[in-house]
């Protein structure tokens, strides 16, 4: 993400977290954030606007590649994307978030994810697949990571040739993944001072009508 679209993100829910009318998503979130919270975002606010039209962007380009790269794009139809909600969650030491996917009002969802900050213990250390990387002698390589987990895995794969089903990720400002609603993933816990903030949303994937495309056409939301 520009480095705009950040500090838009974060003067919004530094000013948000102070707000008597905050509003929590506690109740209805699966993350374990004892320490920090998590928040239902305004679109409509306009240090949010940047970023609602950003990844309602990536969601039309997720499903044109999507069904291009599948060779599947003839049973393609366009889709009116639209959000579904956006929430912060502001994480501290010891907080996680267990496997879970996410939910959509739609059949097709789309998910975005992004980190706007992190905490510089997690940023040293060193990413999956690096010589240095390692899970041993209790390393906390991969805490506060994110991790997607799209099957089985077992210690033999790799002698079976069977390739990996889970992907790891360190966090890093600003940067954004798109995925699709059903994939499974967590978050590991960290150690240590700092905030691990994240924006996430979920993005709606209606079939378009003729109503929808005037609309789109308005806000350029038609794939």
């Amino acid at each position: 993400m520009p480095s705009s679209m950040v500090n838009d993100l974060n003067n919004y829910l530094d000013e948000y977290r102070e707000d008597q009318n905050k509003k929590s998503l506690a109740d209805t979130l699966v993350g374990q954030i004892s320490q920090g919270e998590q928040l239902l975002m305004d679109n409509s606010d306009p240090r949010v606007k940047e970023y609602s039209d950003f990844i309602c962007s990536l969601g039309d380009d997720y499903i044109s590649v999507f069904f291009n790269k599948t060779g599947v794009s003839t049973y393609y139809r366009p889709k009116q994307i639209e959000i579904d909600s956006t929430w912060s969650v502001h994480s501290y030491a010891g907080d996680y978030n267990p496997l879970h996917d996410h939910g959509t009002k739609t059949i097709m969802g789309v998910s975005t994810t992004s980190w706007i900050k992190v905490p510089q213990q997690i940023l040293d250390q060193p990413t999956a697949g690096q010589p240095q990387y390692t899970l041993n002698n209790s390393s906390g390589h991969c805490d506060g990571h994110l991790v997607f987990q799209y099957g089985r895995n077992e210690l033999l794969d790799l002698e079976r040739l069977r390739p990996p089903q889970h992907f790891e990720i360190k966090p890093e400002v600003g940067k954004l993944l798109v995925f699709p609603s059903w994939l499974q993933h967590m978050v590991y816990p960290f150690k240590g001072e700092g905030e691990r903030r994240t924006v996430a949303s979920n993005l709606n994937c209606w079939d378009v009508t003729e109503q929808s495309i005037e609309k789109g056409e308005e806000n350029g939301n038609v794939n």
